[in-house]
């Protein structure tokens, strides 16, 4: 991004998102750290911004009283040290600006830093002293502008109330905070001290009573339990009060040196201590991901609603994992269309492609998704590709038949020829017509590249040859009674061997297809264990976090005498040691979970592949009924010789008692379980088995 942009607008006291800012985040992938800068307006804000952006300009300096910033303005730069990941800086509207006079506004431009950011940069003038804390009474008022959980969730808004600050500081940003033109001393009772003892000593609290005391600490109290994680910087005036008003246009060279040496400390730290933007349940923010959250949080806003964190998670996350399971199909797709290109192709081709797009397929959507609690999204994208792979297995199987039938055409053409011009009705001729067909069927088997119903189609090809073939043999006076007898029997067993190679191809297929089911499960299974692993980890570290900074503040407070603190702070504290040991309650919950997700992700694919096994069984219904009917069309015609009585009969019989197949039969079975695999030849077909 070349210059900032208006993210959220603020018109007339009403807040919009920015359609080309949110149509920017959403075209961004990578994981984003979100800076944002609040304090009074015309205190010099957005000059660390452009710092941080590593630019002169960019955003709107000014050098009048008026504020130049309204709404929030964006900047996305690459972050300088964290690969991979996205700087994003958010330039607020200045806080108690004079024009606008609306502070319900200002809370709402201050609640949305938060709720954006993961690291808060309050900039003020001067020092810290009791008005420069009270300009952030905005903080006071956080717990009715942001709410943690959803009252319709099992952890209602009253655990809200039972967790108390500790609820927030799981999920609120690092906090900054930055003193412009600071012209005192660091000491405190003659001692030297740091920028950062200087903030925790402005925030110590008052002990005793009273109102007085009671308003004093409010604000104290809500920046200590909110934002556990502070740091101080002090900036010195940057130049002399004449040169202020260019401070955009000047050179750094002209600047102060202790300004320059304050502001490359504040750069380094802010870019080497802000951690990446998570969301509630420690999940890292991408800037798409970001876009949602804006959208979200400025359209609850707008309809005088308050933000909920639980509730944006999970609006995200479904639009989030519906997208994963989209761009897992495409994944899928792209994968496959090399392998489609080389239809028809064997089951071992085809089957490894299939493993190795389904991997990559399932890996994508695990690297977008998330809180896909119930595995709904898993396995709506294991449906997808089953069906999808059922329609390449289709499609092959098509291939391969037209394939096959277009080269048994050719290659019986002569012999088609040849019994147009009698050349077999002589004597002899069934001998001859027999060599010549042997001929043709291993020039048929040499042919490579066949595909998978190689076996199949010549098998039907075969039978329908053998009515053929058995009229050339009655019609040849050359042989025998006998030796026709015999020749039939040579004949059957041919038919016999050439049917059991053809259900074992049509066996090994099927072994195929469950082992790579098989293997694909696994994989999946290993990928969905990674990932719930990463999240359970993701919020141990979130509430780890939060432990660890409630402790230090226990210890702080104790240190200086505040006892009566004591109580409150030992309630919160082990209010999230207990969450801490639920965890183990939850790791057993998550298996039973894991357990019913990796079994409902099986049961999909095989539904999705039933499709495939509805065609297969409606193939060979229709097959069933072509060659009936085509003997039936010979016996009418005259076309077939001598066939045995009982056979008439079968076929008479046959024909009254043939269903019809309906349109559309193919999707419309119910019964779509994956078949179980034969250890014998049965005669019947995979699909049969359906």
């Amino acid at each position: 991004m070349d210059s900032p942009m208006c993210l959220v607008e603020n018109a007339d006291g009403e807040l919009h998102v920015v359609p080309g800012a949110i149509k920017y985040l959403m075209g961004l992938n990578q994981k984003v750290v979100v800076v944002s800068v609040v304090g009074l307006y015309r205190t010099g804000k957005s000059y660390l911004m452009n710092k941080l952006a590593g630019k002169r300009k960019g955003f709107a300096l000014g050098a009048t009283i008026q504020s130049k910033t309204k709404g929030i303005w964006m900047w996305c730069v690459p972050h300088p040290e964290k690969r991979d990941h996205t700087l994003v800086l958010l330039d607020t509207e200045g806080l108690g600006d004079v024009e606008k006079g609306d502070s319900k506004n200002d809370a709402w431009i201050f609640s949305l830093a938060i709720l954006l950011s993961s690291t808060l940069v309050y900039n003020s003038r001067g020092t810290i002293d009791n008005q420069a804390v009270e300009n952030l009474q905005y903080v006071s008022e956080l717990t009715e502008r942001i709410k943690v959980n959803s009252s319709s969730a099992a952890s209602s808004s009253h655990d809200d109330e039972e967790g108390g600050d500790a609820q927030f500081v799981q999920f609120f940003p690092n906090f900054v905070w930055a003193i412009r033109d600071f012209t005192l001393l660091l000491e405190i009772d003659g001692r030297n001290v740091t920028e950062d003892e200087y903030l925790e000593h402005s925030l110590e609290l008052r002990k005793g009573g009273g109102k007085k005391n009671l308003m004093y600490n409010l604000p104290r109290e809500c920046i200590r339990n909110y934002f556990p994680s502070r740091k101080c910087f002090v900036f010195p005036t940057p130049t002399t009060p004449a040169n202020m008003p260019h401070l955009d246009s000047m050179d750094e060279a002209g600047l102060c040196g202790s300004f320059r040496k304050v502001a490359d400390t504040f750069c380094c730290f802010i870019f080497q201590e802000s951690r990446t933007k998570t969301v509630k349940g420690g999940h890292n923010v991408t800037g798409r991901m970001l876009g949602h959250l804006v959208n979200t949080y400025v359209e609850t806003i707008a309809k005088g609603s308050v933000p909920c964190l639980e509730n944006a998670v999970l609006a995200m996350a479904q639009i989030e994992n519906q997208a994963a399971v989209d761009e897992g199909q495409v994944v899928y797709q792209r994968g496959m269309e090399e392998v489609k290109a080389l239809f028809p192709v064997d089951m071992g081709q085809i089957s490894a492609h299939h493993l190795r797009s389904d991997h990559q397929a399932t890996q994508a959507f695990m690297k977008r998704s998330f809180k896909d609690e119930n595995g709904d999204f898993l396995k709506a994208l294991a449906v997808a590709i089953a069906k999808h792979y059922a329609v390449l297995l289709i499609q092959n199987e098509d291939a391969s038949e037209k394939k096959c039938a277009a080269l048994l055409e050719k290659l019986s053409a002569p012999m088609a020829q040849k019994i147009k011009e009698g050349i077999y009705t002589t004597p002899g001729g069934y001998e001859l017509y027999c060599s010549h067909h042997d001929n043709m069927v291993a020039q048929y088997r040499a042919k490579p590249d066949k595909g998978v119903r190689a076996e199949e189609i010549l098998e039907q090809f075969l039978r329908e040859k053998s009515l053929e073939k058995n009229s050339i043999l009655q019609a040849d006076k050359k042989l025998t009674e006998n030796e026709k007898k015999i020749h039939e029997e040579q004949e059957k067993r041919a038919l016999a061997e050439q049917a059991v190679k053809m259900e074992a191809e049509k066996q090994h297929q099927l072994e195929k297809l469950i082992q790579e089911r098989e293997r694909s499960h696994q994989e999946g299974i290993c990928q969905l264990e990674a990932k719930m692993v990463q999240e359970a980890k993701e919020k141990q570290q979130e509430l780890e976090r939060a432990l660890d900074s409630k402790l230090h503040e226990q210890e702080k407070l104790m240190a200086k005498g505040f006892t009566e603190k004591e109580a409150a702070m030992k309630e919160e504290i082990q209010s999230l040691r207990e969450k801490e040991e639920a965890k183990c309650e939850e790791k057993e919950e998550q298996s039973r979970n894991f357990r019913a997700i990796a079994q409902g992700v099986m049961e999909s694919v095989s539904n999705g592949l039933g499709h495939y096994f509805n065609y297969k069984k409606a193939r060979e219904q229709r097959k069933a009924i072509v060659f009936k009917e085509q003997v039936r069309f010979n016996l009418k015609s005259g076309a077939v010789g001598n066939i045995p009585d009982k056979e008439r009969m079968t076929l008479k019989q046959d024909k009254m008692a043939t269903p019809k197949l309906k349109t559309g039969a193919v999707g419309n079975s119910k019964d779509t379980t994956l078949p179980k695999v034969n250890t014998g030849t049965t005669g019947k077909s995979p699909g049969s088995e359906v």
